[in-house]
């Protein structure tokens, strides 16, 4: 392998991980903006990012005595945003979202709701209640 082809190798796998970054960065932006949102509605965020042995939640907010789970997509657009949740993901977050109810005094009988809440790349939120269950 030449040293040209090392170096183009290497800013490769530079440009990939900086891509990595910032699709990172951008995602933890996009759960703050969309935490803020439900908390100046009256939802008390409860976790974020939390990790089960099913899978992780994005976010987990208190509704009384009630929890949502919320799942968040950034993209260009909402409908693009809306296409990147399939049906594998939607069950790991159900599965982990039956975990962190196991947690709360009334265990699986805890009301449950499962929001998509979709940011596009103005940084509006539009938030899908419902959007799935078990």
């Amino acid at each position: 392998m030449s040293r040209i082809d090392r170096d183009w190798q290497g800013s490769a796998v530079t440009a990939r991980s900086d891509a990595g970054r910032t699709g990172y960065h951008a995602g933890r932006s996009a759960e703050g903006m969309v935490a803020r949102d439900y908390a100046r509605r009256g939802y008390p965020l409860a976790a974020d990012r939390w990790r089960g042995e099913g899978g992780e939640i994005d976010l987990i907010l208190r509704d009384g005595d009630g929890l949502i789970f919320v799942e968040v997509k950034k993209s260009r657009s909402f409908a693009r945003a809306a296409l990147r949740l399939g049906r594998p993901q939607q069950r790991r977050i159900c599965a982990a979202a039956e975990e962190f109810a196991a947690t709360e005094p009334r265990g699986s009988l805890t009301e449950m709701r499962f929001d998509l809440a979709v940011v596009n790349a103005q940084g509006e939120i539009h938030i899908l209640e419902n959007a799935f269950g078990a």
